[in-house]
């Protein structure tokens, strides 16, 4: 019955489909951005920033519930969003990234790390709002199975469709995606257009210049350097865990080299306290070796013998 229903499906949707070939193209991917209870300033900030390059995002409300992230799913389905970006904060220090697909998954887990909002790097690039980025994805991304599925949530997500509501029908920025390290940079740059001026009479650098020369004829002639200016956000992702539900179902990848920062901050006070208790035991065992030897002092006065004390009785 599942087989029919599922063909039957289909075949509407390509009926459909075939309708709206002709028409005008619809808005296919939402976003929809909010983050859990306990951010602070900076991944609030982070927050806003990404909200503001993505004409195709709807930021919500905070998420109060920690644990049942399912309903994330039914939250999306109300707003008409098939993505979702989720920040959860823990102990207000620790920031983790959920990228999830609605309904059908797949979702990453990602610790965040390398913040740097726009306030914070005071870049003098800047950028049209609301215009389409092109995405530049790094070669590592085809060599593991786990960063294809990653290079295609980042596609859906990052990438502003044509036609969106609040999107401008321009191009004037490149998100990069470098995987090193074990970790996922994203930098975000604006594109440039400076003109050259050059003197059209000086054509002997080759065959190329001579006809730019002859179709000047004498005048100046204007070239575009394009180049890339940093605008800012920094952020550096380490992948955690790959689920291949939304926000649930079996882990298809799990990164065996990831140490939560939450041990890492308790080896550290461990180590502390080992050389504290170490430091400890020296003192004691010390006073313990001077009091055997009668040199235990108070106050740079040595201390009386007591007249129950084993070395009395049995001098």
């Amino acid at each position: 019955m599942a087989a029919v229903y599922k063909s039957l499906s289909n075949q509407k949707s390509a009926q459909k489909d075939e309708k709206n070939a002709d028409g005008p193209r619809k808005n296919k991917q939402r976003v929809l951005i909010l983050s859990s209870r306990g951010v602070n300033q900076r991944h609030r900030h982070l927050l806003n920033d990404l909200a503001q390059m993505m004409p195709h995002g709807r930021k919500d409300s905070k998420w109060d519930s920690k644990s049942k992230l399912s309903g994330l799913c039914e939250l999306a389905e109300l707003h008409n969003c098939n993505n979702v970006i989720y920040f959860e904060a823990r102990k207000n220090q620790d920031l983790y990234a959920w990228f999830s697909k609605v309904p059908n998954g797949p979702t990453v887990k990602m610790y965040v790390q390398g913040l740097n909002t726009m306030e914070e790097l005071h870049f003098h690039g800047n950028c049209l709002k609301g215009s389409r980025p092109i995405l530049s994805f790094d070669a590592a991304f085809d060599r593991e199975p786990y960063l294809k599925v990653i290079q295609e949530l980042f596609r859906h997500t990052f990438g502003v469709p044509q036609g969106a509501r609040r999107s401008k029908p321009f191009i004037d920025r490149v998100m990069g995606f470098t995987y090193a390290d074990g970790k996922i940079w994203i930098r975000n740059y604006q594109i440039t257009e400076t003109e050259q001026t050059t003197d059209g009479k000086d054509g002997e650098n080759g065959e190329a210049e001579a006809k730019k020369t002859s179709k000047s004829r004498g005048k100046d002639h204007k070239e575009l350097d394009v180049g890339l200016v940093e605008i800012g956000p920094r952020v550096t992702l380490t992948p955690i865990i790959i689920q291949e539900g939304s926000f649930g179902g079996p882990i298809i990848y799990e990164n065996r080299m990831f140490v939560s920062p939450n041990q890492v901050r308790a080896d550290l006070r461990r180590r502390k306290a080992s050389r504290h208790n170490a430091r400890a035991e020296q003192f004691v065992e010390r006073q313990a070796r001077k009091g055997d030897m009668g040199l235990r002092t108070e106050g740079g006065v040595k201390k009386p013998l007591d007249e129950l004390d084993s070395r009395s009785l049995f001098a």
